[in-house]
């Protein structure tokens, strides 16, 4: 591991100014995944700034009825909170989903949304990679691409996001606030994470040296009937082959409202769209729900070894809302 200076940041500009004046700094949250990268030598910043200290470890209801979360929230406690876990269960269960309870008593919520893929061709930087050193190449399309993308890849970048946390955040439309030496913005999730392209390097939609302040999450009563299913390949701990967060509003037999959005398919939490445009105003049912999947799938351009997820993306979301809509009759 290269060397580095470590300082505690005490207010938000003083951090902000420090990594301002100085690109090859990286702030330290909880040091879950960055901590990794460093050790394998992927990220070899020259000082760290240590951001916990600083006072954005707040859940707060917004005046509109939605949450404001701290960008220094653990895991933990997001995942606890009872409002969360009232209003927004499926956000709740996928960060019960994401990782073991030490780690999520020390990640954080802002670095769970900056958290790079796990493709091992990443994390090797004995092999080429276009993500890490741009213009390299992408082995992982002609290699071990089983747990790649199969929606929205290039030849430049087959690999997939690794949260559980963002695909459940993507499906209820949260607003990702930040700070810059210039000033505050915000930026809304489903904007926040860049399309592949020809620069999968470029992942986010941040300013250079922005520090994500807190989410907000709008007023959703659909969220309440809502449901994070993860598919993995142990029963323990381990990033998903796909996962799908899912909320419906069904009344008199008619889907009134969905919300989907698709995980570990694509370089970024997938919100499915045109699945939420078959179901609304469509009747309830199995057939329904299969026609939605097949709506948003029609896109999927799987690699030889992982065509798998089509077919297991399709049956997760008919068997999650046959669930949800049981338990609204209920």
């Amino acid at each position: 591991m290269r060397e580095f200076d470590y300082q505690r940041a005490h207010d938000v500009a003083g951090a902000v100014a420090l990594l301002d004046a100085d690109p090859d700094t990286r702030y330290l949250g909880g040091g879950t995944n960055l901590v990794d990268l460093m050790k394998t030598g992927v990220e070899r910043p020259a000082r760290l700034v240590d951001i916990r200290e600083l006072p954005l470890d707040r859940i707060e209801t917004t005046p509109e009825g939605g949450l404001r979360i701290g960008a220094t929230v653990t895991n933990g406690d997001l995942a606890a909170h009872p409002e969360v876990r009232r209003r927004y269960p499926a956000l709740a269960q996928a960060v019960l989903a994401g990782a073991s309870g030490q780690l999520r008593n020390m990640a954080t919520v802002g670095g769970n949304l900056l958290q790079r893929t796990r493709c091992g061709y990443f994390t090797d930087i004995t092999q080429p990679c276009n993500k890490r050193v741009p213009g390299s190449g992408c082995p992982a399309i002609e290699g071990e691409h089983h747990n790649h993308a199969i929606l929205g890849a290039t030849e430049h970048c087959v690999a997939v996001h690794p949260s559980d946390m963002a695909v459940a955040l993507t499906a209820f439309d949260a607003v990702v606030h930040f700070e810059t030496a210039d000033g505050p913005g915000e930026t809304p999730l489903a904007d926040f994470y860049l399309p592949v392209g020809d620069a999968p390097h470029r992942e986010t939609a941040l300013p250079p040296g922005a520090l994500i302040t807190g989410i907000t999450l709008p007023s959703a009563p659909v969220a309440a009937t809502s449901r994070y299913r993860k598919v993995r390949e142990r029963a323990s701990y381990a990033f998903a082959i796909g996962s799908l967060a899912a909320a419906l509003d069904i009344r008199d037999g008619v889907v009134r409202e969905a919300r989907l959005a698709f995980g570990a398919v694509a370089s970024r939490p997938w919100r499915a769209h045109a699945a939420e445009r078959i179901l609304t105003g469509a009747p309830a049912g199995a057939e329904t729900y299969a026609a939605a999947a097949d709506a948003e799938l029609a896109a999927a351009r799987p690699l030889p070894h992982n065509g798998y997820k089509v077919d297991l993306v399709r049956n997760l979301t008919v068997a999650v809302l046959t669930e949800l809509a049981e338990e609204a009759a209920r």
